[in-house]
């Protein structure tokens, strides 16, 4: 794809909007931009050079290879791999799953490393990104210990749906692109468990779902869960 097509992919991205045209285009001609399918796999531990991603669309799901549980889930406009900034050596045990069909652009550790020294702006952003991620995780660690399973997947499903999801009337309405697996792995409890409190959730009215979709009605968010 051509320098102009690769700039359009990085203009949406925040962590690049003080990096100046000129910059931009230059990251642009060393930019590999692809598309991956829904159900594509990108194994992390087995490319042979380490890689930071960007998500320009799409969803995609992080997997821990020794666990094979899901880690996190990655929006558009996100990044991923960039562990590989920050420790050379560390082991990339991660494998990325497409929940839907996706565009990304990749960037060798080498040369985004050296933007970044002429940028320090742009480490820092990628920093606050990492950084709240790792929130993210130690909120999970954190509720194992203080919230029972229904209110861990009450939480999880509230946060999903707002964060990926777009306000449509008096409900947000995202696309249903997670296994009850999936959730299971994310709130650390069973799939029955997930199967049960959600379908619990939607007689309360609370969510509703489908094959394509899930939606969450903003009316009962402070409404009480059942334990």
């Amino acid at each position: 794809m051509n320098t102009y097509t690769k700039l359009w992919f990085l203009e949406d991205f925040i962590l690049f909007n003080n990096l100046g045209k000129m910059m931009m285009i230059r990251m642009a001609k060393v930019l590999d931009m692809f598309t991956i399918n829904k159900g594509q796999t990108i194994n992390l531990s087995k490319e042979e050079k380490k890689h930071v991603f960007f998500l320009k669309s799409g969803t995609v799901k992080i997997i821990d290879t020794q666990t094979s549980k899901v880690k996190y889930i990655v929006n558009k406009g996100s990044i991923f791999g960039e562990l590989a900034l920050f420790d050379a050596d560390a082991p990339m045990q991660e494998q990325v799953i497409a929940l839907d069909d996706c565009i990304l652009c990749s960037m060798e550790v080498d040369k985004m490393l050296t933007t970044m020294k002429k940028y320090p702006f742009l480490k820092n952003n990628i920093l606050k990104a990492y950084g709240n991620r790792i929130k993210k995780l130690e909120k999970k660690i954190q509720d194992l210990s203080s919230e029972n399973s229904t209110t861990r997947i009450y939480n999880f499903l509230t946060e999903h749906i707002s964060e990926f999801g777009k306000q449509e009337g008096s409900s947000i309405i995202s696309k249903n692109l997670l296994s009850h697996k999936d959730i299971a792995n994310l709130t650390n409890t069973s799939r029955q468990t997930v199967s049960n409190v959600m379908s619990c959730l939607r007689k309360e009215g609370v969510i509703d779902y489908d094959n394509q979709t899930i939606s969450l009605h903003k009316h009962t968010l402070n409404k009480q869960i059942i334990n």
